[in-house]
């Protein structure tokens, strides 16, 4: 025999083999093709788990752990935060022409309605009437004292991190880099007169 001819008998004994196996009990579906693509392995968050001693799938994380992609903040939302803050923290980005220009648009966008482009506390919002003027960053005064322009890099993000007055907490809209970024614009228009 020569390989053809083996080869020939091997395809028509799987095809055979192939063709008996398909004409058996319909019921019994045979091989399966990856069946874990529509019967999951894992859990779902909502299912019951015997594996934990809770019974749910959905754990709370361990203390101390953080999330992937999420900072800690130490700082409380305090005035003994807001304090701390001050000194504790310094703006770890870069002083470059990118990072300014990408805090500018991030403050004109989140912050300018308000503050205005300049920092006059006279946005658009604040020139329909209905909202009272945020100070200025460079002659006013903040309400937790002090003037406007020597806020540090610390209390200004701590303000953006929480809010303060009127204004909410931007910790859910900018990401801690792009709260830096507008961080570093700030302190530029602190500098304006």
């Amino acid at each position: 025999m020569n390989k053809t001819s083996i080869l020939g008998l091997a395809f028509l004994a799987i095809t055979a083999i192939t063709v008996m196996s398909s004409c058996k009990d319909k019921s019994k579906p045979g091989l399966e093709y990856a069946p874990n693509m529509y019967d999951a392995i894992a859990y779902n968050p909502d299912q019951k788990n015997p594996n934990f001693a809770d019974g749910k799938t959905a754990q709370v994380p361990p203390s101390g752990t953080n999330p992937v992609g999420y900072a800690r903040f130490n700082y409380p939302d305090t005035r003994e935060g807001y304090d701390a803050s001050s000194v504790g923290i310094v703006n770890p980005l870069a002083v470059t022409q990118k990072n300014l220009e990408e805090g500018k648009q991030l403050y004109v966008a989140m912050c300018g309605p308000c503050h205005g482009t300049q920092g006059k506390g006279n946005g658009s919002i604040v020139e329909l009437g209905k909202y009272p003027a945020p100070p200025s960053y460079s002659t006013g005064v903040s309400s937790r004292g002090g003037a406007m322009k020597d806020l540090t890099d610390g209390k200004i993000y701590h303000t953006i991190q929480y809010g303060i007055n009127l204004m909410g907490s931007y910790a859910s809209q900018l990401s801690p880099e792009e709260r830096w970024q507008v961080v570093m614009y700030v302190r530029e228009l602190q500098k304006i007169q």
